[in-house]
């Protein structure tokens, strides 16, 4: 049987964490700006930080399963 938990956790905090479609950190004119759809390479860093924390905290520490078929 497949794990599928890991799979779902990495793709739903890449959507919700893309630079730019909910929200930027840090944006072009302010510390937090929201749905601007605009990136910068420093907030690519800061966005895929907290994507690799995140993911690390449900995938490891949670134990995010999901089994499937």
């Amino acid at each position: 049987m497949a794990d599928w938990g890991p799979v779902f956790v990495a793709v739903v905090l890449f959507v919700l964490l893309s630079p730019g479609l909910l929200f930027q950190i840090p944006g072009k004119c302010r510390v937090v700006e929201f749905g601007t759809l605009q990136t910068s390479g420093l907030s690519i860093f800061i966005h895929s930080i907290i994507f690799l924390g995140l993911a690390a905290v449900f995938i490891l520490t949670i134990g995010v399963h999901i089994y499937m078929g």
